[in-house]
């Protein structure tokens, strides 16, 4: 549709590569209603208006992979559409030092409109494919693609790639040491922090609990788009080597739970103790109910005991503590799972098992009993 914020790209054949694409600074481009914002031409081919070069890198590496891509059609100074609806860089009225004439009258009706127009469909774009791939027992990687300037004020900067995470370090890490083995200079959350709440790769990535890194590149190296291409094929067999390298292809919380809008704020020590507390009540109600079966969990929600067991060392391991899986399984069964299996495990009908075989296939974790 020619009305719509962004460009779905999607490959000629069905995609078995689980990764999504998004580009949320491909354009230096505005609606024809907004003109140039009140801002000159040149304005448009600097960095305060797109990420120079990422659009191309973006495309290729998604019809590489045979991926899906969300590319944003609009600039971002009409909206930046890598922050979320409460940041108050969301509609930017001074830009490196320029002033954006027509974004310096845009009061709350207008960003809300820019929101509801410009930014909402954008990310539902995202949230759709996400959801199209979970339909389809796979677990999504999401790969978003921007670029820095070479030289921010004085100094110039010496990545020339970026990996921005936050907690989710599933394939930022494998990422990064592919990067330096492939001799690239690489840097960790430089030149910027990916640890920015709300932003797209929070959203969408966090959020769902799924693997996802944010690609910076340096402009110099794609500012043409021969020179994009070149390094998107560089950039593909380190990414190849990375995702092989990544552990725990499932769905994985890194942040605690959000305070829902309209109740008391708490601090995270507070947050983290509330769920502890949580999980242990659901620990207790489990051990209590010996009557469900951990094959009615799978069938019923996906989980069971064990995948809460298996939660909780790698947990332990992302904190650097060595459990053994069934040391980390018995502090959820109460006991040792094989005393649990010989006292309580019942032998699975048929229909259960037939209804296992179904939901494995679309299961967000398919753990086999």
């Amino acid at each position: 549709m020619a009305d719509r914020p962004y460009e779905l790209l999607r490959p000629s054949k069905e995609s078995r590569s689980g990764l999504i694409f998004v580009c949320d600074h491909a354009s230096n481009a505005l609606p024809g209603t907004y003109g140039t914002l009140g801002l000159e031409g040149g304005a448009f081919a600097t960095h305060i208006a797109y990420d120079i070069g990422a659009a191309e890198v973006a495309r290729s590496l998604a019809a590489a992979y045979s991926a899906p891509a969300i590319i944003a059609r609009w600039s971002r100074l009409l909206i930046d559409l890598n922050r979320g609806p409460d940041d108050p860089t969301l509609v930017m009225k001074l830009s490196d030092g320029n002033i954006v004439p027509g974004n310096r009258g845009a009061d709350a009706r207008e960003v809300a409109h820019r929101l509801a127009v410009f930014h909402k469909p954008y990310h539902d774009a995202i949230e759709a494919e996400i959801a199209d791939m979970r339909a389809k027992g796979t677990v999504p990687v999401l790969i978003s693609v921007h670029s820095f300037t070479p030289v921010w004020k004085t100094f110039r900067r010496p990545w020339e790639v970026g990996v921005l995470w936050d907690r989710d370090g599933r394939l930022a890490k494998p990422l990064l040491a592919a990067l330096a083995r492939a001799g690239l200079a690489a840097g960790d959350n430089e030149p910027y922090s990916g640890e920015l709440e709300n932003d797209c790769m929070y959203a969408h990535g966090t959020m769902h609990g799924l693997p996802h890194v944010l690609i910076e590149i340096r402009q110099d190296l794609i500012a043409k788009s021969d020179t994009a291409r070149t390094f998107a094929a560089r950039l593909k067999p380190i990414l190849d080597e990375a995702l092989a390298a990544m552990e725990h292809l499932q769905i994985r919380f890194m942040r605690p739970l959000q305070t829902p809008k309209g109740t008391t704020p708490m601090d995270e020590r507070t947050r983290t103790e509330l769920e502890a507390a949580v999980f242990r009540r659901l620990v207790a109600h489990l051990r209590s109910r010996t009557d469900v079966q951990n094959i009615d969990l799978m069938n019923l929600a996906g989980f069971c005991r064990n995948c809460l067991g298996d939660w909780y060392r790698e947990a332990a391991g992302d904190k650097g503590i060595a459990l053994e899986k069934d040391a980390a399984r018995e502090l959820v069964y109460g006991m040792a799972p094989s005393e649990w299996k010989k006292r309580y495990q019942k032998e699975a009908s048929p229909e259960q098992q037939a209804a296992f075989a179904k939901a494995s296939s679309n299961a967000a974790v398919g753990h086999k009993k």
